[in-house]
């Protein structure tokens, strides 16, 4: 809780604090890096598990299983899912996954298909 730190672009708080080499806001859980988009709201470069930047309508594959909440059923890895939509927050790729519907990704647990 510096004063030379930056609020949180999501809630506004002046209660962030450093965690690595990201900053963290304990009141909404969002984390960003320091100058990863110069004015709030900015979703900034969002990348895959390796390296990749991903953009809104690309294809990716699932790189590893994944549990659904609230299922007993599995994303299993393989999985290609098309046309991903990038949001701010926690899962930071909404898509719709064959034989799921809507669901919320993060974009460590995907890799984008070079077309």
């Amino acid at each position: 809780m510096s004063e030379d730190l930056p609020p949180c672009p999501e809630c506004k708080s002046n209660f962030t604090y450093e965690n690595g080499e990201a900053l963290a806001c304990p009141e909404c859980g969002h984390e960003w890096q320091p100058g990863a988009g110069a004015e709030a709201g900015a979703l900034g470069e969002i990348r895959d598990s390796v390296g990749n930047i991903l953009q809104d309508g690309d294809t990716v594959t699932v790189i590893k299983s994944l549990k659904v909440k609230g299922s007993s059923n599995m994303v299993k890895v393989g999985t290609k899912v098309r046309g991903i939509r990038l949001v701010h927050g926690d899962h930071d790729i909404d898509c719709k996954i064959p034989g799921f519907g809507q669901m919320g990704l993060k974009s460590e647990f995907v890799r984008k298909v070079q077309e």
